[in-house]
């Protein structure tokens, strides 16, 4: 779409005509069009920037209340303008004209504050305002005065405070082959409870929703950050407004502490405060040509899910070191947990235990562990700001606030009466450990049966238990129903996406960002729409020169990308125009240097020169026998059956994998238990 605006429900009526009031172009019907909101019955703050169009010697009015004043001409001879005072809950704005014509639009406007789809808010809520320098804020609401700043970027190539006078070391930017002073208005203040920041070029005036700056280019970067935490407390960082790579072009730059997934772990709050901090922008500087998703790990994670889920926030996403969702990613985090606690014991080569992981190093598990592993616990990831005395304590605060991860997603899980924590969707029964490497011969069938027998799993608090972790069916239903398995098949169906994958499997970083993760999403793709065709996958190097040549064209091949379906006229649906106009220069691949990008399909396993230069291995669930998709949270079981394997087991080797699976192994040849399609799009709780 041209920009994020839909027209609302538009009725055609007899009408007076009222002398008096502005012109606009009167050759179509009559349309009132609600700009800054996907979602007219999702606006929120008070206010919505409104187009009516096709209309002669026309008024607006709100609630029978003439606001035609707040109303500007604009060149395609339509009327903008921003319509303030909504009162909460459902409002009409209506438009009237010569000949005869009305038309009108409903809005339902929610407070500031929040919320709007996400559900019950969390309590506590501590703020941190003052970690942006806002004034000190109150919970729950968190509130603070908006500030408004300005910067400069220097000829060093640093941003700095602007001064009163203009300073000798201004830096100029190139914005559509016109040179402006590169100077940035950064407003930074608090919606949904989260603190926004909103950076653009200035020109030293306001910014106006009818008359747009002469140094924005009429796009959007909205930044995601990374990390996957609980809440209960406002966040003290957000994803980086500053990027040069974006202001130096134009881009306007939005973010929010809600959008940081280490702040906040779920995509549905994420996605409800980047459609609210949105809204705000679009208010303030007018409508966007469209809005690029950018960020990495926990941000790629959110680009990934809101595009799914909420379609309309996001137009194209560039998910950067990418991973599906938080619930997918939380397998291999724990089955490394349980591995890394295994191996101390001994009985594994160290390429033993990298073949069970499946990793290209298995410093990968190492990291998920000392990284990760402590969100799915009761505490071990609580915030300092977070009073010890007020934290769950089996014994002398039962009730207390747990840091969970799994704490954001209550609204869509539910809470288990048995322990009052959030419904368990962490699954390890039936799952063989090492099977790929059993089958190849990487490890022997005692070491095997030792494995799975000795592996065991965690308990509802994160605490390592000798039995098997089970998840709540409730649980999976629900998570499948909400879309928190991103099921690629809603919205996705229809984005364009440059999944941006800086390679970091091998040592000396071999961190957690590992590359089949890109290709799990591209088999969501295939297998719900049966065509991956709106995906490509880049690969780079982490070399800053390397990385920072491939973020530039990837940015570059976007705006191309989403300008083009944006101007096709043709009658083809959204997913047939963004396949149609993905640029031909646009295509899988690596780059080998800053200067030089191979154009080759990227597949798993790996082929070609980029899978030499990159190659892409598997994790714990995938050498378990999961599907690439990796769909399934709960596995369905089938017996345990000895003639399905190409080895020979013991009598003491049978008895101890009888003993690790009474109930039966996995069979992914079915769907997972509670696996079904998502209730659909834009959901509430």
């Amino acid at each position: 779409m041209t920009r994020a605006s839909v027209v609302a429900t538009v009725l055609l009526t007899t009408a007076l005509t009222m002398p008096g009031v502005i012109s606009a172009d009167p050759r179509h019907d009559l349309t009132v069009t609600v700009e800054s909101n996907t979602r007219p019955e999702f606006v929120s703050g008070g206010d919505v920037l409104v187009r009516v169009a096709n209309g002669d010697r026309v008024r607006v009015r709100r609630n029978g209340l003439d606001v035609t004043s707040s109303f500007t001409a604009q060149p395609d001879g339509s009327l903008l303008g921003v319509v303030r005072g909504l009162r909460d809950g459902t409002n009409t704005i209506s438009a009237s004209a010569a000949r005869n014509r009305h038309a009108h639009a409903r809005v339902v406007n929610h407070p500031r504050s929040g919320p709007v789809f996400s559900g019950r808010q969390q309590l506590p809520f501590f703020c941190q305002t003052e970690a942006f320098g806002l004034a000190p804020a109150q919970q729950p609401l968190c509130e603070a005065p908006t500030v408004v700043r300005f910067v400069y970027r220097s000829t060093a190539g640093t941003f700095k405070p602007l001064p009163a006078t203009t300073p000798a070391d201004l830096a100029t930017a190139t914005v559509q082959g016109r040179t402006v002073p590169y100077v940035v208005r950064v407003e930074t203040g608090v919606i949904d409870r989260a603190v926004y920041q909103l950076a653009a070029l200035s020109d030293g005036t306001d910014p106006s929703p009818v008359a747009p700056e002469t140094g924005w280019n009429g796009r959007l970067v909205y930044h995601f950050g990374g990390g996957c935490n609980s809440g209960y407390r406002q966040g003290g960082t957000a994803a980086n407004v500053l990027e040069d790579l974006f202001l130096s072009q134009g881009y306007a730059v939005a973010s929010s502490s809600l959008n940081v997934l280490d702040n906040n772990c779920s995509p549905i709050i994420s996605a409800e405060a980047a459609m609210m901090v949105k809204e705000h922008f679009l208010e303030t500087y007018g409508p966007a040509r469209h809005t690029i998703g950018w960020g990495g790990s926990g941000g790629a994670i959110q680009q990934y899910d809101i595009a799914d889920a909420y379609p309309g926030i996001l137009d194209g996403i560039i998910p950067g070191i990418s991973y599906p969702d938080p619930l997918t990613v939380t397998g291999p985090v724990t089955d490394c947990g349980l591995l890394n606690a295994f191996f101390t014991r001994g009985g594994f080569t160290a390429e033993q235990r990298r073949a069970v992981s499946g990793y290209v190093s298995y410093s990968t598990c190492v990291s998920w562990g000392v990284t990760f592993l402590s969100r799915t616990t009761a505490t071990g990831s609580c915030e300092p700001i977070i009073p010890v005395e007020i934290r769950w304590d089996p014994v002398t605060n039962p009730d207390g606030l747990r840091c969970s991860a799994a704490e954001q997603w209550v609204n869509q899980l539910g809470h288990d009466p048995r322990n009052g924590f959030v419904r368990a969707v962490l699954d390890n029964v039936g799952v063989q450990y090492g099977l790929a490497a059993l089958e190849s011969g990487q490890i022997t069938p005692a070491q095997f049966a030792a494995l799975n027998a000795g592996i065991g799993g965690y308990d509802f608090a994160g605490r390592p238990v000798p039995t098997r972790t089970s998840a709540d069916p409730r649980a999976l239903a629900a998570a499948y129903a909400a879309d928190l398995v991103n099921s690629a098949g809603l919205g996705l169906r229809h984005t364009p996406i440059i999944d941006q994958r800086t390679y970091l499997d091998r040592i000396p970083i071999a961190d957690i960002h590992t590359a089949e993760m890109s290709f799990v999403m591209r088999d969501r793709l295939r297998t719900a729409n049966g065509t991956s065709a709106n995906q490509v996958i880049i690969a780079s190097s982490a070399d800053p020169a390397q990385a920072g040549a491939a973020a530039a064209y990837q940015l570059d091949a976007m705006d191309r990308w989403l300008t083009a379906i944006g101007d096709d006229t043709s009658r083809r649906d959204r997913a047939a125009k963004v396949i149609a106009n993905k640029p031909a220069d646009l295509a899988d691949g690596c780059f080998v240097s800053a200067t030089e990008r191979i154009v080759e399909p990227l597949t798993y396993p790996s082929s070609g020169r980029c899978g030499q230069l990159y190659p892409v291995a598997a994790n714990p669930r995938l050498v378990a026998g999961a599907k690439l998709g990796m769909k399934t949270v709960k596995c369905r079981l089938k017996p345990l059956d000895f003639r399905a394997y190409p080895v020979t087991f013991t009598a003491a080797e049978k008895t101890l994998l009888r003993q690790a699976f009474p109930t039966g192994v996995c069979d992914y040849t079915r769907r997972g238990v509670g696996e079904r399609p998502a209730r659909g799009t834009w959901q509430t709780y």
